[in-house]
């Protein structure tokens, strides 16, 4: 089998650049199998010694708009089944989706790629972490688990290195047997890929097919009837923070005729060479002779390209590349004007001023006519505009050995450029001519894939189709997973219930205003930007919605709470007035002579604390208003290292910060390592990147709230497969850097916040989890009980209300009261943290309404404590004995005495005794 370093066109674009390929792909090392073994078994030591486990969190959600579902598998019992969400684990349902429950968290990851249900028992089901879609968030995983009580316990069952899981499959009537497709990781080589067998339960497993260290298997099908016969289906892809190479010779259809212990490849009709994307494929239930290939065909398609709208008749860029300036003050300038806003120049640009800098030698014709560069700068119409084939449809009517195409339908739009996020097709189960392709829409044919039409109108469903699941009885009973949640079908795919009651939102951005009560704003993964009031809980209806696309940054004037800067993706932000709904398009323009913006997935955005009439935004440059938007002005070079583009926007701006003393102290950081700091608003730049781990991803800055010139920032090698925590932080500017990291595992850090009461209180996300430092970073606690080990993307505090606000890529919004840490002064000495008045009635009981006092103390060792509930005179109304942990513990108390009777309200105490050790806070029942 070949065997090459990386794939051919990477190599060849890297040679043309005269880069040397390792130097692009390996200049930062990936984390090695024992390191991240050692950091998953970091985290769990961690996990099962956190004084957090007890410390209550809310969780905001929305449930209005949900996360990516990656897998959907039902049990013979169909009220029973498990969605497995792309980064938020896997939950249960046994009431047909009524509810669901986690089932799965606290394990060692929660990016899911594959479920599998044991069809002889379905108490059996096995789960393959990491993600397989290779998206932007794709986080990678640690292995395949498998459970024998339908869900309640887990056991790690091995391919801890595999990080990705393109598919599990489970004989059909002896369990012990089990195939697992690895993808193997995505942004670096591993040799942890390829086919896997088991014949024991998973005690041992052998590879039986292996291409290269670039190409894993994506998908794995059983013939119903024979189940000695399997197809895989093997993707060759190369992700890197700067390009994506989502084909290649490894892509390939293999066939095995005893049981997956050999394997050769079904080429016959089928394309074979480096065009050759991802591929899904699936046997017919009703017909096993007959199979279905789904084709992500990367063969660019011949098609002339559009005339440049700045070429058309009149005045048009070429002409300016032969003009001199005496031609330029010769133009007319209705047609000039005209000119420039055809084209999109920035708005300062009128017909005056370009003449004027003309005139004075600032600009030349010549930098007129390469204003947009090669004409491609718009990352967000490439997304869209696709110059390959795409989606395409072939059939095997004999069992695999041999295929022929047979889409007729246009289905270009099914994927447009990114069919390396989609890959799967069903085929009904009781018509062997009727497959459902899923995409961007969801799509049907019923002449055996010749023609298709859309079968996603009719129930509002979500866009970008992930997993499907149909009834083997009822082939109109469908379950369709999505990136916005789940839906239910009864009438096969013509009309769609939303199952909408999870809270598995992938949120990439996190912000708040200073209203009464608060409102939490944030921007989901290709769910738009959202916000509500944050005392409402997760199933109130009145989240709005305030942008579309994937949602990003969020940034609010706090002055009246109302007017909201935020977009989506690529910098295509805008002005938003809550009380008018009026809306104004921000996002600004390069000068003339600079390059075009190169805009991150996750472009950033700031007022300035000082005055918010002034807004931040940036591309590789930073751009200032100070009329909120309306103008701009850039006030830096490039401040990223200009590096090679591939097909991901790259050399991009990630964080702008400002200082909390010092107006015009900024600091921005960028995707390729760079991080810059000015003193007087942007006049001069400083790097101050020395010191610090070079290559990595800037993924957060943090100006202290306490001192100037103190400043925190966390660097993320994931787009590298480097999983080391990378956070420090520095007391002069930048000048020198000082590690925090402390104690925590080897998990990629994503956002790092200093606590605005208590300058030694530091929180850190990972892709893993929530951390907490009391010390400065010198020892981290997890905060893993109440909220999961999910990916932290953003984190805020509310200052008046004193609340953490924790977006997650995965399991929505976390808020999380700060006061009960706060009220512990001595981190050996127990305390009551928490007793707050509350109201209470005892006819609720009348009407079913449980109601619980919560209370918190933090005790500082593990042991039998006493919580003691005292009235107003001092005597015991209630003794409540705790196994407590060291840490924090919450107290419920049901509003009882020891008799077992209500109390009446009034002025009582908790009292909490541990050892020699006691503390009482006083609270009132109104």
């Amino acid at each position: 089998m070949k065997k090459h370093l990386l794939p051919v066109s990477f190599l060849a674009a890297c040679l043309y650049l005269g880069i040397a390929p390792a130097t692009v792909a390996q200049e930062v090392k990936p984390t090695t199998a024992a390191e991240l073994k050692a950091a998953v078994e970091q985290h769990q030591k961690l996990k099962d010694n956190t004084i957090f486990s007890g410390y209550a969190a809310s969780n905001l959600g929305p449930i209005k708009t949900s996360g990516r579902i990656i897998d959907i598998e039902v049990s013979s019992d169909t009220k029973t089944f498990y969605i497995a969400a792309a980064s938020g684990g896997v939950f249960k349902t046994t009431d047909n989706g009524q509810s669901f429950k986690p089932i799965f968290d606290h394990h060692s990851a929660l990016g899911i790629g594959d479920m599998a249900i044991a069809p002889s028992d379905n108490n059996i089901i096995w789960v393959g972490t990491g993600e397989n879609n290779s998206s932007r968030s794709t986080y990678a995983g640690s292995g395949v688990y498998k459970s024998t009580d339908a869900g309640e316990t887990w056991t790690l069952m091995g391919l801890p290195f595999s990080q990705h899981i393109g598919q599990i499959i489970i004989h059909p009537t002896n369990p012990d047997i089990v195939w697992v497709g690895a993808m193997g990781s995505l942004y670096s080589q591993n040799s942890e890929r390829g086919l896997y067998k088991t014949t024991d339960g998973g005690k041992t497993w052998k590879r039986t097919l292996y291409v290269d260290d670039n190409t894993g298997v994506i998908q794995i099908t059983i013939n119903p009837e024979n189940p000695n016969q399997l197809l895989a289906a093997t993707w060759e892809r190369f992700r890197q923070a700067n390009n994506f190479i989502g084909s290649g010779d490894g892509s390939a259809i293999w066939r095995s005729e005893d049981g997956g212990e050999t394997w050769a490849k079904s080429v016959d009709g089928f394309p074979l060479g480096d065009f050759v994307g991802r591929i899904g494929i699936e046997y017919s239930q009703s017909e096993p002779n007959v199979v279905y290939v789904l084709h992500d065909s990367q063969k660019e398609k011949t098609t002339e390209r559009p005339a440049n709208r700045g070429n058309q008749e009149g005045l048009s860029f070429d002409k300016f590349k032969t003009m001199s300036a005496a031609d330029v003050q010769a133009l007319d300038n209705k047609e000039l004007e005209q000119f420039l806003r055809r084209n999109g120049f920035a708005t300062k640009y009128t017909a005056e001023v370009v003449k004027k800098e003309v005139r004075i030698g600032k600009i030349t014709p010549v930098q007129i006519a390469n204003y947009n560069g090669s004409g491609n700068t718009d990352a967000n119409a490439a997304i869209i505009n696709s110059t390959v084939t795409g989606a395409e449809v072939y059939r095997s009517e004999d069992s695999g050995k041999s295929w022929k195409k047979v889409s007729e339908s246009d289905l270009s739009r099914l994927y447009n450029t990114y069919g390396y996020y989609f890959g799967e097709l069903r085929v009904s189960t009781q018509d062997p001519n009727e497959i459902f392709v899923l995409g961007v829409p969801l799509m049907v044919s019923r002449d055996g894939g010749k023609t298709f039409a859309t079968s996603d109108s009719v129930g509002g469903v979500h866009s970008d189709h992930q997993s499907m699941w149909i009834n083997p009885k009822d082939s109109k009973h469908i379950l369709l997973g999505t990136d916005g949640g789940l839906y239910q079908s009864y009438g096969g795919g013509e009309r769609w219930t939303h199952i909408n009651n999870m809270q598995i939102g992938q949120f990439y951005s996190i912000m708040v205003d200073h209203a009464e009560p608060y409102n939490v704003y944030g921007g989901l993964q290709d769910n738009g930007v959202w916000s509500n009031a944050h005392n409402v809980g997760y199933q109130n209806g009145d989240w709005k919605r305030l942008a579309g696309g994937d949602g990003m940054a969020v940034a609010v004037d706090t002055r009246t709470n109302d007017i909201v800067y935020t977009g989506s993706q690529f910098g295509s932000y805008a002005r938003v007035n809550t009380t008018t709904g009026e809306r104004k398009s921000i996002t600004p323009r390069h000068d003339i002579g600079n390059q075009p913006n190169r805009w991150n997935w996750r472009t950033p955005i700031i007022l300035s604390r000082f005055n918010q009439d002034i807004v931040y935004m940036s591309s590789q440059y930073l751009y200032r208003s100070m009329d909120r938007g309306e103008t701009w002005e850039t006030i830096s070079g490039d401040l990223t290292k200009n590096l090679p583009q591939g097909n991901v926007p790259f050399s991009t701006t990630t964080w702008i910060a400002e200082s909390h003393q010092e107006f015009g102290n900024l600091y921005v950081g960028t995707d390729d390592g760079n991080l810059w700091m000015t003193r007087d608003n942007g006049r001069t730049w400083t790097a101050v990147n020395k010191g610090l781990p070079q290559g990595r991803w800037i993924s957060s800055i943090e100006t202290s709230p306490h001192y100037a010139g103190t400043v925190f920032v966390t660097l993320t090698g994931y787009r590298n497969d480097d999983f080391k925590a990378h956070v420090f932080k520095s007391t002069d500017y930048g000048k020198t850097w000082t590690s925090v990291a402390g104690n925590l595992p080897a998990e990629a850090t994503n956002i790092i916040r200093q606590d605005l009461k208590n300058e030694n209180m530091l929180y850190v996300g990972t892709d893993h989890g929530l951390y907490i430092s009391m010390d400065g970073g010198k020892n981290y606690d997890i905060f893993q009980g109440s909220v999961p080990n999910v990916a932290v993307y953003d984190m805020i505090i509310q200052p008046k209300e004193n609340h953490l606000v924790v977006g997650t890529h995965g399991r929505s919004i976390y808020i999380i009261d700060l006061n009960p840490m706060h009220a512990v002064k001595d981190m050996n000495t127990a305390a009551v943290v928490m007793a707050n008045d509350q109201r209470f009635n005892p006819r609720w009981a009348a009407f079913g309404i449980n109601s619980n006092a919560w209370m918190m103390a933090y005790l500082p060792s593990s042991g039998t404590a006493t919580a003691t509930i005292l009235n107003d005179k001092g005597n015991t109304v209630r003794t409540i004995t705790i196994d407590a942990k060291k840490g924090f513990n919450t107290i419920g108390w049901d509003f009882k005495d020891d008799s077992g009777e209500y109390i009446r309200p009034g002025k009582f105490s908790l009292k909490i005794t541990a050892g020699n050790q006691s503390d009482t806070k006083a609270f009132e029942i109104r």
